[in-house]
């Protein structure tokens, strides 16, 4: 498994999957004998560069270890798009942990990472010490869906850092209007990364087929089963005010499944953002 160096506050490993592709993963802190690691799994575009502020601040005491999909990230891109599914990307999860020598953790999943989690719950109950789920349930919201299909169908290339930030602000200032300038700045430099010499979108663009056909204007599959699948270990659930992924209505019957089920709300400055707030992490 190489290793390459990371920023500093963490080091780089790659994993090769079981058709072969490299799969990357940010590994911070590390200290055998320590607390259970904390996996943290990304939304459908992203990566592993938006748990870096959240990952910094308990290295110290705690292993995180952040993942890149395929696709994602510094994970090499899939020549065939029907590869980026839910099913495959939770082989690969399983994967690189076997790769790091993990055989227990805590779970932090936005979004798709939450769906990846509760999977796991279902496959690899062993696996799970606590599970952690941001801005996503077992019921899953189609306009919050319909919103990412656009947003991933019409992703400029920005020109500079600036003008990155630029774009997101005016996409996402009125859902997220407590965020600040540095928020925004750390978001921008998670999904744009320099790609021989100019910004481009950090994950494959070929992502966006996955949710071409989808038809939004109808209600979703329930994950319920699944959600029932984490009964057996600590839970909490985040979710922002400005959700449209994750309704008050799931997160209340969430709660009447799960009494013990610890709520967090991220207010107004999203699900994301929850985790790049660099003087929330400090």
């Amino acid at each position: 498994m190489p290793a390459v160096a990371g920023e500093g506050a963490f080091e780089s490993r790659f994993v090769t999957a079981k058709d072969g592709l490299r799969l990357h993963a940010r590994v911070y802190g590390g200290a055998a004998g320590g607390p259970v690691p904390l996996v943290c799994l990304p939304g459908l575009s992203r990566n592993s560069g938006d748990f870096d502020v959240l990952a910094r601040a308990l290295a110290p005491e705690r292993p995180v270890i952040a993942l890149d999909y395929r696709g994602r990230g510094l994970s090499g891109w899939d020549a065939n798009w029907q590869n980026y599914a839910l099913p495959v990307e939770l082989e690969d999860v399983f994967g690189v942990l076997a790769a790091l020598g993990l055989d227990r953790a805590i779970f932090l999943g936005t979004s798709r990472g939450g769906l990846l989690t509760m999977l796991t719950g279902m496959a690899r109950p062993d696996l799970l010490a606590g599970a952690i789920l941001n801005d996503i349930g077992p019921v899953i919201e189609g306009a919050g869906l319909a919103r990412i299909r656009a947003y991933l169908g019409r992703l400029r290339e920005p020109s500079t850092i600036d003008e990155a930030i630029a774009l997101l602000k005016d996409a996402g200032a009125g859902r997220f209007p407590a965020l600040t300038d540095d928020d925004w700045r750390g978001q921008a430099e998670s999904i744009w990364t320099d790609r021989d010499g100019a910004f481009a979108p950090a994950f494959d663009p070929a992502l966006a087929k996955t949710l071409e056909t989808a038809d939004f204007s109808q209600p979703l599959p329930t994950l319920w089963p699944q959600f029932d699948g984490l009964g057996g270990v600590p839970l909490m659930v985040i979710r922002g005010e400005h959700s449209d992924i994750l309704s008050e209505a799931t997160v209340a019957a969430m709660v009447e499944r799960r009494p013990d089920l610890l709520l967090t709300d991220s207010g107004s400055i999203g699900r994301i953002a929850a985790f790049v707030r660099r003087r929330d992490a400090a």
